[in-house]
Parts: structure tokens; C-alpha cells; sequence
């Protein structure tokens, strides 16, 4: 179903702010949040503060993933009573790795419209003063505070050949520098953003390794830009008997050869030594 955007209907306005400055702010968004009827927000203190400082006085409406769930109802009062409402998180662009995607989608599904307006977020800003290639790049958000389910999703990430964009906080960095050098390699060039757009705004350089022995005192939310997996676009233009056999020429037997390409594209060993060896399963 087609939905146009601007139809002087009800809407809920998806608002970017800013992440650290105070000027990162669009004219566009600061018209919007004077236009809206109501803003439901993260946490009503940080957002109060924002509106203060561009004199803006909206009814506040807290909401954050413990009781997003619980607004759907008080989003669906006011759009039906013709309100327009908007939505901003504490900081940067709504939804990405912040509330907001609960209410979205409950607004869409009962036939509202969505109008999400581009700004500040601090994943674009990272990428692009990293010095490393930026395109194809593959954003994560926050990975895991248990420290297996972590390095799960690292162990999944291992060999995507794309740029790697990952959120951190500070109190776990040095632990996940550490996973990282393990499950990706140390040898991996990676930067780390830190304070984005502040005045102490800062960024780190160098392979994991390199970046894990300088044992910088992080503050601050981070950023991490990880370079992809060289090894993993070389062997996409290889077939499964090449990259064995590249691997057999190596010093290694078949079987080993097989486990590590297995390992490196992410397949079953059973189904690498299937097409090695020509081997068709009956269905």
C-alpha cells in the first residue's frame, strides 16, 4: 500500500538531534518540533534542555524501551484526534540503536503516516573521518554486553569483507578490543571515534593491535569503524575447489583445507567436501 507523505494528514515526524553540538540541528527540525502538538522523547530532562535552547514549549512524553510498548495507545489518541506528533531520542536520529521503532511501525500499521527527517547521527561522521573505505559498509549498532553472546556476534561478523560500524561504551572497550583482535585479527586497521562533533572530540588510528597497546582512557559514547575482511572478497571470486585447493597447495591436507574454507565462508564442512569432491545430494 502507497502512502503519501505530505498529505496534511496526521503524522508522527521522526526528529534527529543533535549528538554533542548544539547547532547540529536542522532549520527543518527545529520547525517541526515547534510545529508538533506533543513530543514523546527518551528521557524528558535531556530533550526539555534542547527545547529550552531554542525556545521551544512542547508537552514532553517519556519514552524509552522499558515503556514503548505502553505508548502505542497515547500515540494512536493523538494522531486519531488529528494531532501531529513527533519523536526524538536523546540524541542523533530516532530508531538507530535508540527508541523508536515500537511506535513507528504501530503508527504505519493503523494507516498514519511516518515522515522521518534526516540529520545528525554519529555513525556517518565516524565512517567518514576513519580513513577506511567506506563503501560497501555494514552497521551493527551495539554489540552484546554478556561476554559469549559477544563474541558470538563477532564470530558471525568475522568474515563480512564490508566496513564494519559498531557503537561501544566506554566501560567496555578494552574488553572488546580484546575479543575483536582474537575472533577478527590483530592486524585489522580499525579508528575510534569518541565525543563526535564536541569540543574534546577525538580519534583513535591503527590496527586492533596498535590501538589495544597505547591503553587509551576512553570516555564517552564510541564509535568503532573495523576495515572488512580482506581475505573474504578474495575468495568470493575463487570456487570451492580453488579455495581448497589454494589451501592444499599451502601445506595443509585435504581435510584441513576443507575445514578452513568451511570456517572462512561460512558453510557446512560437510557441504564444502560435497562440491570439492562432486559429490550430489539426492533430495
Amino acid at each position: 500500500m502507497s502512502q503519501k507523505s505530505y498529505d496534511n494528514t496526521p503524522t508522527l515526524y521522526l526528529i534527529p538531534t543533535p549528538i554533542g553540538n548544539m547547532e547540529d540541528i536542522t532549520i527543518r527540525a527545529i520547525n517541526t518540533l515547534k510545529m508538533v502538538d506533543v513530543v514523546f522523547c527518551e528521557d524528558t530532562r535531556v530533550t526539555g534542555q534542547l527545547l529550552k535552547y531554542y525556545e521551544i514549549n512542547k508537552k514532553l512524553i517519556s519514552n524509552h524501551k522499558f515503556n514503548e510498548s505502553n505508548n502505542k495507545e497515547k500515540l494512536l489518541e493523538y494522531l486519531s484526534n488529528g494531532k501531529n506528533v513527533g519523536l526524538v531520542s536523546d540524541r542523533g536520529t530516532p530508531i538507530i540503536s535508540d527508541p523508536g521503532y515500537e511506535l513507528a511501525r504501530f503508527a504505519i500499521e493503523k494507516g498514519f503516516n511516518v515522515v522521518s527527517l534526516p540529520g545528525a547521527t554519529a555513525l556517518i561522521p565516524a565512517l567518514t573521518s576513519s580513513g577506511i573505505s567506506p563503501m560497501p559498509f555494514y552497521y551493527y549498532g551495539f554489540l552484546n554486553s554478556k561476554d559469549n553472546l559477544r563474541k558470538k556476534e563477532l564470530e558471525t561478523l568475522k568474515n563480512i569483507d564490508a566496513t564494519l560500524i559498531i557503537y561501544e561504551a566506554p566501560h567496555r572497550i578494552k574488553k572488546t578490543l580484546i575479543d575483536m583482535g582474537n575472533i577478527l585479527g590483530n592486524n585489522r586497521k580499525i579508528s575510534i571515534s569518541r565525543e563526535i562533533t564536541k569540543k574534546y572530540e577525538e580519534i583513535y588510528r591503527g590496527t586492533i593491535d596498535e590501538i589495544i597497546k597505547e591503553d587509551n582512557e576512553y570516555k564517552g559514547e564510541l564509535v568503532i569503524i573495523i576495515e572488512g575482511n580482506k581475505s573474504s572478497a578474495e575468495y568470493k571470486t575463487l570456487t570451492i575447489k580453488d579455495h581448497v585447493n589454494f589451501y592444499i597447495e599451502d601445506g595443509n591436507s585435504v581435510m584441513e583445507a576443507i575445514k578452513i574454507v568451511a570456517k572462512e565462508r561460512g558453510m557446512k564442512k560437510s557441504d564444502v567436501y560435497d562440491m570439492y569432491h562432486k559429490i550430489e545430494k539426492k533430495g
